[in-house]
């Protein structure tokens, strides 16, 4: 019998299957797995042994530990809803890791929520993508009690190559928020500077070794670039979720009196994806907006 902890897993996308893919592999007990698309969650639990369940309230009572992997503040709330099915109707002495990039508030609320029923919260913000979650080489940034963090540790170890301890309930969501908020910017930046470089008539392959060299490198030319060029978008890290990202930091800003045109007008420019339906296509999509040979969007959205 393992002495590990028992895990179940709330949102079985990319980033939820393959965390419970690696738990699995190196051997904590996957025992629950729930989404609210049925088939994400079977395909999960035939990979790593675990029950695809119907009821958030399953979860909680079969587990130890709950990840919650889920799209937004909405999502959040309901998932700890306090009426109806909720991961809150078995909390007592449970620990709930929240790895989602939500506002702050709502994982200050959350943890509220979860210690009112005994329970334990913390989120486990991830700066990295799906190959990492895979591998558990995520960049982790914690936050919440110092207690339940050490107390976790072991676990949040097995899932990251790199993890900081950054404060208390909703710290590491606003370390996040700016975190996606810059990386936007980068990658629109790319957009444009590709684009433009299109325009001219200039090599691409020339002008991303150029950047790579120079003060225009970044992360993000690294992962990017490439795919910018080709017009090969597959998900990563998609469009609606750099916008929501986006937005979160901006919903920061503006609570601190601050203004940021860059940060808004990424902003504008990822939503303008989701309007025009390429929400869906990795963030690298936002190129389909800056090159001019591309013929604008109606060429896109053929495309998909």
């Amino acid at each position: 019998m393992s002495t590990l902890p028992k895990i179940g897993v709330v949102g079985t996308g990319r980033m939820g299957a393959n965390i419970a893919q690696r738990l699995h592999d190196v051997g904590y007990p996957i025992v629950a797995l729930y989404d609210v698309n049925g088939e994400s969650a079977a395909a999960a639990a035939a990979q790593t042994g675990g029950e695809a369940v119907t009821s958030l309230a399953r979860v909680a009572q079969l587990s130890d530990v709950v990840l919650t992997v889920v799209t937004d503040d909405a999502a959040m709330y309901r998932i700890f809803a306090t009426s109806g099915d909720s991961l809150l109707a078995d909390a007592r002495s449970k620990f709930f890791v929240n790895c989602a990039t939500l506002s702050p508030k709502a994982h200050v609320e959350v943890e509220r929520l979860v210690e009112e029923r005994g329970g334990n919260a913390l989120e486990a913000c991830m700066a990295s993508s799906i190959a990492q979650a895979r591998a558990g080489t995520l960049y982790l940034m914690v936050g919440g009690r110092r207690e339940v963090f050490e107390r976790l540790k072991p676990m949040l170890e097995k899932m990251s190559a790199s993890l900081k301890y950054i404060g208390p309930a909703g710290k590491a969501a606003q370390v996040k928020a700016l975190v996606n908020m810059v990386m936007n910017i980068n990658t629109a930046g790319l957009a444009e500077g590709l684009g433009l470089g299109d325009a001219l008539g200039l090599d691409l392959d020339m002008l991303r070794e150029v950047f790579s060299q120079t003060g225009a490198n970044s992360r993000v030319l690294e992962t990017d670039g490439a795919d910018m060029q080709n017009r090969e978008h597959d998900v990563y890290f998609s469009a609606a979720h750099a916008a929501k990202d986006s937005g979160i930091a901006l919903a920061l800003a503006d609570e601190s009196e601050l203004d940021l045109p860059l940060a808004r007008a990424t902003f504008e420019q990822y939503e303008k994806m989701k309007a025009l339906g390429l929400g869906e296509l990795d963030k690298s999509g936002v190129s389909e907006l800056t090159f001019k040979s591309r013929h604008g969007l109606a060429a896109a959205a053929a495309r998909r």
